[in-house]
This record gives structure tokens, C-alpha cells and sequence, in this order.
């Protein structure tokens, strides 16, 4: 894999082809992305940017800081960079607009009691907008595309109102210390009807779940900048720099992960996740020492070009190499 594409380009393409339509549509996609380390944090703010723009939650998660062959902690970074309660709010009022109340003015991220708002913009009591929006809500929990226990959290800050309070919905609540990791203990969230614990056997089920919740409420979707590089370090650094390492062994776990993700795509609505890397990803060796993407056949065969050009990249492939700009022989070899 020698041949490159120039990252504002495979942006380009990746927001015409997935995000302005596939994945908005409820499609999902892997990518695997290999751009030079100067290019990184490029590569972070223009995605960024463009999510904002396309109205995607964008979420940046690094190995560095979790633990990346757990597939809780994947989801626990996620949770941790999402406003439940702004999603809940979004809901509520979508509901409201579906059945014929007046939500004009309302701002999702706004404080205060929310059914006070929308009983104030449609000239009714808040106990009667209360009264008239309970069952529609209730019927979140017959949602057969989330899980029984990620149901009964979204449909108990549904009916809060998603608790936005002065500070701007930030005071702690024990459903979102569930979701977040932050309290995983089961005692805090059995008065919501919340049984499961979020575990590597479970936490595919909460993923798949967030991920469906965020369509479903109304954004275009969910895009996840995984940068995986540190998983590829093959030797423990001598002077410990406080992040983490990852043995083989963790490391064939990691990718066994993103093999799931894979296969799994038709599980997933209005996601995105791309993996960036390094080039030490890229070994395709199953040396004891590597850590690259060759030590676990089962995803390099997921990912890996069948047919390739010898100067140019496919730009729509599983996995690119990105540069700056292209290279002399590959501008000869361009089609325009």
C-alpha cells in the first residue's frame, strides 16, 4: 500500500459519498485511515467541522486514554462526549411537533422545565401537555431496534424533561453516571427499571443502541474519529509516559473489535467510525513483535484491496493512506 491520496480530497469524497447521503440516510461504514502524524490534528478539526456543519455528533476517542480492546470503554467514551439529556429534550419536543403542539422558540438547550415551555407556546396547562405527552413517550420502551435496558434510561429522561437545570444540564444523575461509566453500580439505577450491566459481552447492544437513539432523534448521525495508533507500539517505552500499553494479546483483542464492528454493519444506523492509524498498522507480517494489522488475519482480509492500481488509490477503500498532496507520478497518473 505505497500509494496515497491527499486528505482534503479523501474528506471531500467522504463527505459526498457517506455523509451527505449514505449515512445519513442510516447507512454505516468502517474506514481506516493512515495519515502522516503532522496531519492528524488536520485531519480531527476538518472532520469536526464538517459534522458540525452536516449536523453529526462527532466524537474523538484515543487509545491512549482507554482501554481500546474493551468494548465498554468504547462505549463509555462515547457516552461521555454525548448530552443525553439535550438528545432527550430533542425528542420530547419532536414528539410535542408530531402531535400538534406549538414548539416555536423552544431551544433543545435551553434550561427550565420543558413541558412548562411547550404548554406556554401552545396556551395550554403544563399539566395537560404533561398528561397528553406521557403515552407517546411510554412507547419508547416498545422500540424493538434498542436495547430493553437503554430504552428504559432514554424513556426516563424523556419523561424528566431531560432535567436541564440552571447550570445547563450538567449536575450529575445516576442514569447518566450508568451511561458514562462513571457509576456502573446496578443498586443506583434499579428504580429505573435499568437490570443489565454495560459489559464487554453487553456493551456491543448499548452501542448499537446509541448510535440508532441518535438518528432517531433527529440528527443526521453519529461519526467516531478513533485513533488507534498507540495499539501499534510494540514495545513497552522505557521511561513510563502515563499512557497506556497494550500487549499482543490486547492488541488482537482490539482488533477483534473492529472486525465486529465490520460484520456487524448491519446492526448499526447513521454511524461512522473511522480508525486512524499509523504505518507500523499497515505490517502485514505475523511476526511475535508486530502489532500491526497482520497479526489478525480476519481483519486484514476485511480491509485489505483485492485490486490496486500502481498510482493511484481507490478513494472509496476500506483503508487509505493519506498525504498532504500528491505526488509527482501519481499527478501524471490522474485522470483530469
Amino acid at each position: 500500500m505505497s500509494n496515497a491520496i491527499p486528505i482534503g480530497d479523501w474528506l471531500n469524497i467522504l463527505e459526498d459519498e457517506y455523509l451527505s447521503t449514505f449515512i445519513k440516510n442510516g447507512g454505516a461504514s468502517v474506514k481506516f485511515a493512515v495519515p502522516p502524524d503532522e496531519l492528524k490534528s488536520a485531519l480531527y478539526r476538518d472532520m469536526k467541522e464538517r459534522c458540525r456543519n452536516l449536523d453529526y455528533i462527532f466524537v474523538n476517542i484515543n487509545a491512549e486514554d482507554m482501554r481500546a480492546h474493551m468494548p465498554q470503554d468504547f462505549f463509555f467514551s462515547l457516552a461521555k462526549q454525548i448530552d443525553w439529556r439535550l438528545l432527550a429534550r430533542k425528542m420530547v419536543l419532536r414528539m410535542a411537533a408530531d402531535m400538534g403542539f406549538r414548539i416555536e422558540g423552544i431551544a433543545p438547550a435551553d434550561a427550565g422545565d420543558l413541558f412548562n415551555s411547550i404548554a406556554d407556546a401552545s396556551g395550554v396547562e403544563a399539566s395537560f401537555a404533561r398528561m397528553e405527552l406521557r403515552p407517546e413517550l411510554y412507547k419508547i420502551p416498545q422500540n424493538p431496534q434498542m436495547a430493553r435496558d437503554f430504552r428504559a434510561a432514554m424513556t426516563h429522561l424523556c419523561l424528566n424533561g431531560g432535567d436541564l437545570g440552571a447550570d445547563g444540564g450538567h449536575q450529575n444523575h445516576p442514569i447518566v453516571d450508568w451511561l458514562t461509566g462513571e457509576n456502573t453500580r446496578l443498586s443506583n439505577v434499579r428504580m429505573y427499571q435499568i437490570h443489565t450491566p454495560i459489559n464487554r459481552n453487553t456493551a456491543r447492544y448499548f452501542i448499537e443502541s446509541a448510535f440508532y437513539w441518535i438518528h432517531h432523534v433527529g440528527y443526521s448521525g453519529t461519526v467516531i474519529l478513533l485513533d488507534n495508533s498507540r495499539v501499534t507500539l510494540s514495545r513497552r517505552p522505557k521511561s513510563p509516559d502515563g499512557k497506556r500499553y497494550y500487549t499482543r494479546a490486547m492488541t488482537m483483542e482490539h482488533y477483534e473489535m473492529l472486525r465486529e464492528f465490520i460484520d456487524g454493519l448491519d446492526k448499526l444506523v447513521g454511524a461512522l467510525l473511522v480508525v486512524v492509524s499509523n504505518q507500523d498498522f499497515l505490517d502485514e507480517s505475523a511476526d511475535r513483535r508486530s502489532r500491526g494489522y497482520g497479526i489478525y488475519q480476519a481483519l486484514r482480509t476485511r480491509i485489505m484491496d483485492d485490486v490496486r492500481d500502481r498510482n493511484l488509490v481507490n478513494p472509496v477503500a476500506s483503508l487509505v493512506r493519506l498525504s498532504e498532496s500528491y505526488r509527482e507520478e501519481e499527478m501524471e497518473a490522474l485522470p483530469w
